[in-house]
């Protein structure tokens, strides 16, 4: 399947792989999020309108547990199904486009990536209806975010369902971040080089390379969080330092959160101040180092968040200087949008308005954070509404200029243009109701927060508060019933209707065409211009300087837009997980019947069973097995662009590189499994650990690893060299060694149950299990590959006229191989 169906057709939405079609479904999604957290949001504050808790019929509206669903919820969706996808559908939409590309590069992983965002939300909605979502507030702290802390219903299908749609949403995130990272590295048009890139595509491409290394620490989290719920595993349970285990991962991954957000809210700002005041950027590059500077900075200052844990002083000294030397780039971004201000002539458009109105907001709640970066103060307004005030006065503010970015480019993703009069209203009812809901809680900054009940003093600042969200939700809607008027009935939007705009989709129609441009796009003369590659007839040959791109240009033409698979395999995923979330009581009766005296699992009943789940968790594994097979057999063209900019990765193509980042963040995966098991050795205290290993078959594993490494160079040579017999015999070979492998492994924890040592048996056996497991799973993973390209060399002979394939499953198997190098004298030998 290559060919879109029209635009009206339900079909090709289901289908579709193109940037913008996926940038739209982003977009809309998200602003879907959007309402549905705002309504949890707007249930809370109505509850909070009396000190009690608002009283209908003689009850409160909202009972305890169903507040803290509320609370929980609504900050879940809009820090992940909200404020990321957003930026994300902008990213989709318009990065090619101001990059010079004609769709990402790997446009079914970016349809896949968008069917795992939308499967994983709806998994999180449906936890609502299994007996109760999570209760445990978005930062999931530890131990409540076990089912030994929890009530029975919320620690099976409801919860574990919620936490396995963070799970399915970061498996989203790092195909995207792969995705953007490989193209914005490699399909630069000629002459863009990265100091010239725009400044949103700038702003992305740094949240991409956060994100690849963030969202792959929380990943670890939930899926160790995961396990602890499924199989009562006790990572998170314990009193050996499981919640500092879980903050320390957690905000690894939280803090660079807050600029992963913001950045891309910042890029939206810089090409909103240029084109509105009808000037460059001031200090442009300097800009542009500064937010470097914060993306790698970021990643240094996660231990603010928890001065008041009994980490030491010196450390938490240290942190506190991080954190307040991460609000220095800051202040010089700020001012270089003042200062563009200054120099330039303003315009007060709509899109303008919302950004100088997210600077004002950002201002204030950077201002407010610096208070709780100083240890002393944290420890006074930690965990009130102070926290809570400044957290959305920064989020929020990324909000705001991310709608004025809804409404800059809006006549280029619909065609129409919008009413500035309902534009500008829109933005004065939002303006208002932000600053009346958050301004009063500062004001009331003694409330703990996500409480039910609160001191009456404090009562006219919360309904201050409630008041304000209402008028900010009326503020959302008058921007729908903007976009909607203009959707249905607004005048035809010109190619560029700004004057001063900069970037490059402001070049071609509005909407753009399915393959954004006409020509080439160069940048090569320093402006840009659109090259035709069309070979030339010249004396029987083709025109001189046209000879690299001539083939190239003409298979662009011919790249494919369509794939039912990526949307198949979603589907398949998402029954999987939903099986998933409902199998801990069938552990729970297995735990009963093998506990032993001294083990620590115990909940306060037993869960009620459903046979819907298994069911579901086998239809699951089965439809992806055929999606997956599918998605491998499906011819799907997307060729290189055969002229752009490649720096800093010329050398190898985008597979290759693609390949290399998803390795790179899987090493944050295991780095966090395996940093856990040193941290919750260390706090056990080191000679402590009883487990009991078996040597000999971890050594002899050891060997079997690197042998099959050893087949696979082998396999990648007779590739090389087109032997078809002997790149099956390599491969064959690694996979029979991958099932020794795994055999073996089978014998060890056969043994170890046969002695009575099971996963929940101690923290020891809980990470042992975890541990090793996760390894394992990589190796099943690589054998299913293995064996699929078995099938292909036999049924096409396919890898022996391209050999790249078997270099990237190459890679693969060597850092699955690695790993294990770290982990045998982990396990075995200390």
């Amino acid at each position: 399947m290559s060919d879109l169906p029209p635009m009206r057709s339900v079909k090709r939405w289901l289908v579709t792989t193109n940037h913008k079609d996926v940038g739209i479904l982003y977009l809309a999604t998200s602003l879907f999020f959007l309402i549905f957290g705002g309504v949890l949001a707007l249930l809370f504050r109505a509850h909070l309108w009396e000190s009690g808790g608002l009283m209908l019929g003689g009850e409160t509206l909202l009972t305890n547990d169903q507040y803290y669903q509320s609370v929980t919820g609504h900050g879940l969706i809009m820090v992940f199904w909200f404020l990321s996808p957003i930026a994300s559908g902008f990213a989709n939409y318009f990065v090619p486009l101001q990059i010079g590309a004609k769709d990402l590069a790997f446009p079914r992983l970016n349809a896949l990536s968008y069917w795992f965002y939308l499967f994983s939300g709806i998994l999180f909605i449906i936890s609502f209806f299994q007996g109760g979502s999570f209760s445990g507030g978005w930062t999931m702290y530890a131990p409540l975010n076990v089912p030994m802390y929890t009530s029975v219903m919320e620690a099976t299908a409801g919860g574990n369902a919620a936490i396995l749609g963070v799970v399915l949403f970061c498996f989203s995130v790092t195909i995207g971040t792969v995705n953007f990272l490989t193209t914005m590295h490699r399909s630069r048009a000629e002459g863009m080089g990265m100091w010239n890139l725009p400044m949103f595509s700038w702003s992305w491409l740094l949240t991409a390379w956060m994100m690849l290394f963030a969202f792959a620490a929380l990943l670890a989290a939930v899926m160790l969080q995961s396990i602890d719920r499924l199989f009562l595993t006790q990572y998170f349970a314990t009193n050996e330092g499981s919640s500092l285990l879980w903050a320390h991962i957690f905000w690894f991954f939280g803090h660079p959160e807050v600029y992963i957000v913001f950045f891309p809210a910042l890029g939206v700002m810089f090409e909103i101040f240029q084109t509105f005041t009808g000037r460059r950027l001031v200090g442009r590059k300097w800009v542009m180092i500064a937010m470097v500077l914060v993306a790698v900075q970021s990643f240094l200052v996660w231990m603010h968040h928890m001065f008041l844990s009994t980490i030491n002083l010196p450390i938490k000294t240290l942190f506190m200087a991080t954190t307040i030397g991460i609000s220095l780039p800051f202040d010089l971004m700020v001012f270089a949008m003042i200062y563009t201000m200054i120099k330039g002539r303003i315009r007060f458009t709509t899109p303008f308005l919302f950004s100088l109105g997210a600077l004002l907001l950002f201002i204030l709640g950077g201002i407010t954070g610096v208070f709780l970066g100083a240890v002393v103060l944290d420890y006074e307004f930690r965990g009130t509404y102070w926290v809570v005030a400044h957290f959305h006065y920064v989020m929020v503010s990324g909000v705001t200029a991310l709608i004025g970015g809804l409404y800059y480019w809006w006549p280029k993703i619909s065609g129409k243009m919008y009413s500035e009069r309902l534009g500008k209203l829109s933005f004065a009812v939002y303006f208002f109701g932000f600053n009346l809901l958050y301004f009063p809680m500062f004001l009331t900054w003694e409330t703990p927060r996500r409480i039910f009940h609160y001191n009456e003093s404090a009562q006219i600042y919360h309904q201050l508060a409630t008041a304000g969200a209402f008028v900010l939700g009326l503020g959302f809607l008058l921007v729908f019933v903007t976009l909607a008027k203009s959707f249905i009935s607004g005048p035809d939007a010109p190619d560029n209707p700004w004057t001063h705009s900069r970037t490059a989709e402001w070049a071609i129609p509005s909407p753009p065409p399915l393959e954004n441009w006409p020509d080439r796009p160069s940048y090569a003369s320093g402006s840009l211009e659109f090259v035709d590659d069309t070979p030339t007839a010249t004396d029987g040959g083709i025109a001189q300087g046209a000879t690299a791109t001539a083939t190239a240009s003409h298979e662009e033409e011919h790249a494919d837009h369509a794939s039912i698979w990526p949307f198949g395999i979603g589907v398949a995923t998402f029954t999987f997980f939903l099986g998933l979330s409902g199998l801990t009581p069938y552990v729970y009766d297995f735990v009963q019947s093998n506990i032993h005296s001294g083990d620590f699992v115990t909940l306060a009943e037993a869960p009620p069973k459903s046979v819907v789940y298994p069911a579901l968790t086998g239809l699951g594994i089965v439809l992806l097995g055929i999606t997956l097979f599918q998605f491998g057999r499906e011819q799907f063209e997307a060729p290189e662009m055969e002229v752009a900019e490649r720096w800093p990765f010329g050398g190898i193509n985008n597979e290759k590189l693609g390949v290399w980042f998803f390795l790179a963040s899987d090493v944050v995966v295991f780095g966090a499994a395996i940093g856990a098991f040193v941290f919750m050795r260390l706090n056990m205290g080191w000679n402590n650990w009883e487990l009991a290993s078996i040597t000999e078959a971890g050594l002899f594993n050891t060997y079997v690893l690197l042998t099959s490494s050893f087949a696979v160079v082998i396999a990648h040579v007779m590739a090389e060299r087109g032997n078809k017999k002997g790149l099956l015999g390599a491969l064959t070979t690694t996979v029979l060694l991958g099932f020794v492998f795994m055999g073996v492994k089978g014998f060890e924890y056969t043994s170890k149950f046969a002695d009575g040592h099971y996963w929940f048996s101690g923290l020891e056996y809980s990470i042992y299990f975890v541990t090793t497991g996760l390894h394992a799973l990589h190796v099943i993973l690589g054998l299913l590959i293995a064996l699929f390209m078995i099938y292909r060399v036999v049924t096409v002979d396919a890898y022996l006229e391209d050999h790249m394939p078997v270099e990237y499953f190459g890679l693969y198997w060597h850092f699955v191989d690695i790993v294990w190098v770290f982990l045998f004298p982990l396990f075995y030998l200390m």
